[in-house]
């Protein structure tokens, strides 16, 4: 199955001049779902990963049904603000100012493996701040893992200390 066909490209969105890959008409279609999933989980199979760390929102798409079939559980990663309990929180840079992620101060515990997953990477930012705070709580990063890679970003050499995976790259 041709995954990167069932991308959809909308011009101009958020801003002009960006092409945004929207990932809305894959997941709704049961079987490109299902194999993006199954690419995406199969890669980590037998890697014991003890919890998935995906950034908000449309990382959890993809983040929850992974966690389900590796056996592991699910940390959400937020944007600051929106989680009820302590934090911790990590900035990153934009490419125009900064942005910052947060997960619960008692999401991992010391040792455990995370696997990190994101529908897109582009530039890189929110990955590497996300593995800065998996690391900062005591975790490994075992994998970090994107449905779409945007190469000509070069996001990728952000993390580049991590095992990257990615399904399509654009």
């Amino acid at each position: 199955m041709d995954l990167a066909k069932m991308i959809r490209d909308v011009p101009d969105f958020p801003k002009k001049g960006i092409i945004f890959k929207d990932i809305t008409t894959l997941i709704k279609d049961p079987e490109g779902f299902r194999e993006a999933v199954d690419i995406l989980a199969d890669h980590y199979t037998g890697q014991e990963i003890d919890l998935v760390a995906a950034v908000e929102a449309r990382g959890y798409i993809f983040g929850a049904p992974i966690a389900y079939k590796l056996g592991a559980g699910f940390i959400a990663v937020r944007k600051a603000g929106k989680l009820p309990a302590e934090t911790v929180v990590e900035e990153y840079e934009l490419e125009y100012g900064t942005d910052s992620v947060e997960m619960h101060r008692d999401a991992i515990e010391p040792g455990q493996k995370i696997l990190i997953v994101d529908d897109l990477i582009a530039t890189g930012g929110s990955a590497a701040a996300t593995a800065r705070l998996v690391e900062t709580l005591g975790g490994e990063v075992v994998g970090i893992a994107f449905l779409i890679e945007l190469g000509f970003l070069h996001g990728v050499e952000k993390l580049k200390e991590y095992d990257v995976f990615t399904v399509i790259e654009y």
